[in-house]
């Protein structure tokens, strides 16, 4: 197989070429700049290592996009950013398989994506031809598809704990609320120079931003979790903290019934989710770690439940699973079941928390 990447030279693009030139079934691996076109990839990624293979373009230097297409390339993936990426993979729909890593292609609704991402989205005619790529849930489809949306870094953190719980019919009350509290590293903001990213903003400091449902992956997580038969709302704050690379999430939400039964459901639907997965491993109640999970494609997903008796004011505390990630996921600019649950991610979601679930008791309960 030929594979191309745009946005060879950033973090994701780095990422991309590490994972094709050591995959046995990609026999040529086509790094294009449109700014750095000619020169030696080296320049750029000077950790990129020996070719032994000759998978490289002669020179290991970066192509033109023309220069690419005239490869004929089997796939492509694209680590542009958002607004950019699609228009740039124009001359290859049609004739590649396109892994687009912005979220030019994530939300099937062109005004929810003009609405997140402040632009009309693009190609609108090919929306509904792209596929979500959460392989762990969309396996088929993405076989048959011409472009694959890969998800975002937060929503693959979020969505691998909580779909099977979704799907258990666990989250089908509108008068649930879902409370993703998600750690970030600094990579996710991308390669380009920010004065937020330098190390003396960021070295030692931990901040939350764009609380609440103001994140633009907000619409991407609640697509997902409609999609798979949640009507829970959900409550989404990412933080920023000062590691270079990985997730995890902490994810709360109350569940109704008796705390063996709910128990008993929550690893049911886990379980039954994730027990041949490659890259999600169930950690029950051992609470997941980011470190665990670097360098790897994996999530790591660890649960609790909890009961919550009723305050004095007949007010419900409630409390949902945590993730983490590393490599699944891009940001390209890039268990729940009564009691509350982690997730730590390398790929993606990779860690979160877990515990034992007191037996005994009837009412609302926090995974």
């Amino acid at each position: 197989m030929k594979a191309v990447v745009f946005g060879a030279s950033g973090y994701g693009g780095q990422v991309l070429m590490r994972l094709l030139m050591g995959h046995p079934g990609v026999e040529k691996v086509l790094p294009v700049s449109s700014s750095s076109a000619g020169s030696a990839i080296d320049l750029r990624d000077g950790g990129l290592g020996p070719d032994p293979l000759g998978k490289l373009p002669p020179g290991r230097r970066l192509l033109t996009r023309d220069e690419a297409l005239a490869e004929a390339p089997d796939a492509v993936f694209s680590a542009l950013p958002h607004g950019a990426s699609a228009e740039f993979c124009r001359p290859f729909f049609g004739k590649s398989v396109v892994f687009d890593l912005s979220a030019d292609f994530r939300l099937r609704g062109a005004d929810v994506h003009a609405a997140a991402y402040g632009q009309a989205a693009p190609f609108p005619e090919l929306r509904s031809s792209a596929v979500y790529g959460l392989s762990e849930w969309y396996a088929d489809d993405i076989r048959g598809a011409d472009i694959i949306a890969v998800p975002g870094c937060y929503p693959t953190c979020s969505l691998l704990p909580l779909l099977p719980l979704a799907k258990a019919g666990l989250l089908g009350s509108s008068s649930q609320v879902i409370t993703i509290n998600a750690l970030s590293g600094i990579s996710g903001a991308g390669r380009s120079a920010k004065e937020n990213s330098l190390f003396v903003e960021r070295a030692e400091n931990t901040v939350a931003y764009s609380p609440g449902t103001s994140h633009r992956h907000s619409p991407e997580m609640v697509q997902e979790l409609r999609a798979g038969g949640a009507a829970a709302s959900v409550f989404f704050t990412p933080h920023l903290v000062p590691m270079r690379r990985g997730m995890e999430a902490t994810i709360t939400v109350v569940l109704e019934g008796e705390t063996a039964e709910l128990h008993s459901r929550v690893g049911n639907a886990l379980n039954g989710s994730y027990s041949d997965s490659l890259f999600v491993r169930l950690t029950g109640s051992k609470i997941p770690s980011s470190r665990n999970v670097v360098g790897s494609n994996r999530c790591d997903i660890g649960w609790h439940l909890a009961p919550f008796p009723q305050d004095a004011d007949g007010m419900r505390p409630g409390s949902a699973p945590a993730g983490g990630t590393q490599l699944r996921g891009a940001a390209q600019g890039g268990r729940p079941a009564g009691g509350n649950g982690g997730a730590a991610q390398g790929r993606q979601p990779d860690g979160g928390n877990g515990g034992a679930a007191p037996s005994g008791g009837k009412g609302p309960h926090s995974v």
